[in-house]
């Protein structure tokens, strides 16, 4: 494969830049951040007070930029988050799998809202999928999600990052398809990006529950972990929580229903749905109980 020169791709980061968004390195030919991570750090520079990840290292200033660029024909990473973007990422379905790409889904979830497609900055990525770009409402934080808004509709804010127009991968070029300036965020997609607000007054573990002691320590420390779950990571953090709690089940020292109303409440207050969690609980629940009895 061969990369662009390390002039035009550094021009391209300065353009981005001067926009106001800050950008990061990614490998040469890849879609992965070139910075160090945390278990390298050698606690200098930038990272002296303590280890700086890609998005708070992401930056405007154009001597930083030029510096790096300098060094290696890096793609080019953009911090949505401190840029003020969120990023809809529509993918294509994995090859022999037969399903509606992120596009069409995005197109009917616009359709049943009886609203139209934003036009807005649109990238082609190297797998064929889009990038839409759009200026985050002020005010809000707004995480990444995974297929929240349809199947294969993921959207990129905090926390996240996407590859920029110009940079190349084996795959192919990321490239702009319409340059039309960026939009707002339409308003009716915000609630739906949003995690349902909690509910006031939840208890998430009674202190009257039955069981031993270490089981209902074991059941709150799992319940607030849910609570405490990363952005994009409520679902796994359930599941993982679930199932170390299920021992206690299998053992007899707390009663199913009662782990399943303490999970179910933790997880929805997190921001999942009713059903997701019921099925997440059951699932990690009947699992556990199933490696208890293999063992």
């Amino acid at each position: 494969m061969t990369h662009h020169p390390p002039s035009t791709l550094l021009s391209t980061a300065l353009n981005l830049a001067a926009l106001g968004w800050p950008v990061f390195p990614l490998r040469p030919g890849d879609k992965r951040p070139a910075l160090h991570g945390d278990q390298h750090c050698p606690g200098l520079g930038d990272c002296a007070a303590g280890h700086r990840k890609w998005e708070q290292r992401a930056t405007t200033d154009p001597e930083r930029i030029c510096a790096a660029w300098a060094r290696s024909p890096f793609n080019i990473g953009i911090a949505t988050g401190p840029a003020g973007l969120l990023v809809i990422d529509l993918d294509l379905p994995k090859r022999g799998k037969e399903a509606p790409s992120g596009r069409a889904a995005f197109e009917a979830l616009c359709e049943r809202a009886g609203q139209s497609v934003p036009t807005t900055y649109r990238v082609r990525t190297a797998s064929g999928g889009e990038h839409l770009y759009f200026t985050a409402p002020p005010g809000t934080q707004l995480g990444n999600t995974a297929s929240r808004l349809a199947p294969l509709v993921d959207t990129r804010a905090w926390g996240g990052y996407v590859v920029a127009p110009g940079s190349l991968t084996a795959a192919g070029p990321y490239e702009v398809t319409d340059p039309s300036p960026v939009s707002d965020l339409p308003g009716w997609l915000l609630p739906l990006l949003q995690p349902p607000a909690p509910v006031p007054g939840r208890r998430i573990a009674p202190t009257t529950v039955s069981g031993t002691r270490a089981a209902r320590a074991a059941l709150g420390a799992e319940c607030a972990a849910v609570l405490a779950a990363p952005a994009g990571q409520a679902n796994n953090t359930l599941n993982r929580s679930a199932f170390k709690v299920g021992r206690f089940v299998v053992w007899g020292d707390l009663p199913r229903d009662v782990v399943e109303g303490a999970f179910q409440a933790a997880g929805e207050e997190r921001g999942l749905t009713a059903a997701e969690c019921r099925a997440t609980i059951r699932s990690a629940l009947d699992s556990s109980a199933r490696t208890r009895d293999a063992a």
